[in-house]
């Protein structure tokens, strides 16, 4: 016999999934950004504070989206004025994202917005637990 929803695992991953997805969307709407554009625009610009300046396929390997559609989403960013695609000279292929002042002014507005999110999503769990957890599932050949 199936297990009934309220105890499926899965299920209610899906579920948690969900509200968490609305919840980061709902956080980001004020700042004109969907949740994969935060998190390429995030990430490449930790990366720039690094010295950095990844192209579109380190930036999507590490962010773990698809190349293309990682390239199609920086191309919204780039109109939105908050990244710039540079040809590499290493590479004509391949162009190296840099941020603009535009896009430094609102990365860390908005990872402040998600951590918000997150905290209040997370709160019933203790921090340390729920990254160990969630660590698992990720990543569980570690």
């Amino acid at each position: 016999m199936p297990l009934s929803p309220s105890d499926s695992p899965g299920f209610l991953l899906w579920h948690a999934t969900l509200r968490w997805q609305r919840d980061i969307s709902t956080a980001l709407a004020p700042l004109d950004l969907t949740h994969v554009q935060f998190v390429l625009l995030a990430r490449a610009w930790w990366l720039n504070t690094q010295g950095e300046h990844p192209n579109q396929l380190a930036l999507a390997r590490q962010a773990g989206t698809d190349v293309k559609m990682t390239s199609r989403v920086l191309r919204t960013l780039e109109h939105k004025g908050l990244i710039e695609r540079e040809v590499d000279p290493a590479d004509t292929r391949a162009k190296r994202l840099r941020v603009t002042d535009a896009g430094a002014d609102l990365a860390p507005r908005a990872i402040a917005a998600v951590e918000r999110a997150d905290a209040r999503f997370f709160q019933p769990v203790p921090l340390d637990k729920a990254i160990t957890l969630l660590g698992r599932l990720a990543h569980p050949e570690s």
